[in-house]
């Protein structure tokens, strides 16, 4: 069965969505660390917030982005492809933040196509907080050859699988994991909550958000490789290989991925559920030093 053929609208390259506000409280830090299982007393506390928190502000921005370039009908076959978060500083209570985000590319593979999104997000007076790019991709969907812009690269190197890992973690995912992370979060998507839905949706039952299990290895990687500092944390990327179900247990392994250079030490990762990957070409960027 070939793919079929969809014509994306391409007028919407490089345009803008309307500008989010988000005002932000110690309660929804405490709420989102607690709902991604995190450790870290100051995050529980809601003093400063986890790393993947920064997708909060900006849900509401990153879908509609991508569909002002693929057809609205498609929403039921987009799925979360990659997430990759730069940061310039970490989130605090009473920040007021502003959320904008726009499609920068799309290309059509085998399997699907994809829809870059760039986010940017500032605090009201103008200070960059964090840049994201976001890859939608479309099941299933042929967009042709594409246009414009993919996102920055974070491929693992395979010549890494000669090393020893640097720090192995296991974690756990809660049976209801879902259904805290949901209102934490703010992304009400039914495969996550309605195993009748997700069972219709060609899974084989309710999965884990994507950015949820990310979640987990973005503490994985503070607790372990950043003495649990927020603060020292430059960019964490993830491809989604595979859903995560509730009640598996995830395996993450880093190893590191050359001398520190710049001030800061690069790990690539992977995630695996037994003996299958779920996260692949991780990355996660640590300064050496906090400032």
């Amino acid at each position: 069965m070939t793919t079929p053929t969809v014509e994306f609208d391409t007028s919407g390259l490089g345009e803008w969505t309307d500008s989010q506000r988000f005002e932000v409280t110690a309660e929804r830090i405490a709420e989102y660390a607690a709902a991604t299982n995190d450790p870290i007393e100051r995050h529980l506390a809601g003093e400063v917030a986890p790393p993947v928190f920064a997708v909060v502000p900006a849900f509401t921005s990153m879908a509609p982005a991508a569909l002002s370039v693929a057809p609205v009908e498609l929403l039921m076959k987009l799925v979360h492809g990659e997430q990759d978060f730069h940061f310039h500083r970490p989130i605090r209570p009473g920040d007021n933040l502003v959320v904008r985000a726009k499609p920068i590319g799309f290309e059509g593979r085998a399997n699907g196509s994809t829809v870059v999104v760039y986010v940017e997000t500032v605090t009201d007076d103008g200070e960059l907080v964090n840049e994201q790019w976001m890859t939608a991709f479309f099941r299933k969907v042929d967009a042709g050859a594409g246009l414009g812009e993919q996102a920055p690269g974070h491929r693992f190197d395979e010549t890494l699988r000669g090393q020893a890992p640097v720090a192995s973690i296991t974690q756990h995912i809660d049976e209801d994991q879902t259904f805290r992370y949901s209102p934490a979060s703010g992304d009400p998507m039914p495969i996550h909550l309605d195993d009748e839905i997700a069972r219709m949706s060609g899974l084989p039952g309710i999965i884990n958000h994507g950015l949820c299990t990310m979640a987990f290895t973005s503490w994985a990687a503070l607790t372990e490789l950043a003495d649990g500092r927020v603060e020292r944390l430059r960019r964490l990327a993830v491809r989604f290989a595979k859903p995560v179900l509730p009640g598996q247990d995830i395996a993450t392994q880093f190893r590191q991925v050359a001398e520190s250079t710049g001030g800061t030490t690069s790990y690539a990762y992977e995630t695996a559920v037994g003996d299958e990957l779920v996260i692949k070409d991780g990355l996660a960027v640590i300064a050496d030093t906090e400032t």
